[in-house]
């Protein structure tokens, strides 16, 4: 078995992070995300399991605090960001049906 280097560690966590991503990209187009609560939970739990991956190889010494930390709030701005598109285009679309 190879070592494990800093390189790869942060490559499956990122691999992680792209996961978490698409399993919300792949529910923008529903309702589901804006009126869903166990789909939030379903995200909570994913962003709970990977804050726990990244806080463990900063323990273990595979990558630094700071890029840790790096990792995690890029997945949440992100997050947050598809949230607010959905968010807005939902918004939008209830606004238009309203003119007609």
């Amino acid at each position: 078995m190879d070592s494990l280097t800093k390189e790869f560690a942060v490559h499956v966590l990122k691999e992680d992070a792209n996961r978490i991503k698409r399993l919300i990209r792949n529910q923008k187009n529903s309702l589901c995300i804006s009126q869903c609560k166990a789909f939030e939970e379903v995200v909570d739990t994913q962003m709970y399991g990977f804050s726990q991956q990244v806080s463990f190889a900063i323990r273990v010494g595979i990558i630094e605090k700071d890029e840790g930390q790096l990792i995690l709030s890029e997945l949440e701005l992100e997050l947050n960001q598809l949230y607010n598109d959905v968010y807005q285009e939902n918004y939008e679309k209830n606004e238009s049906g309203k003119e007609e």
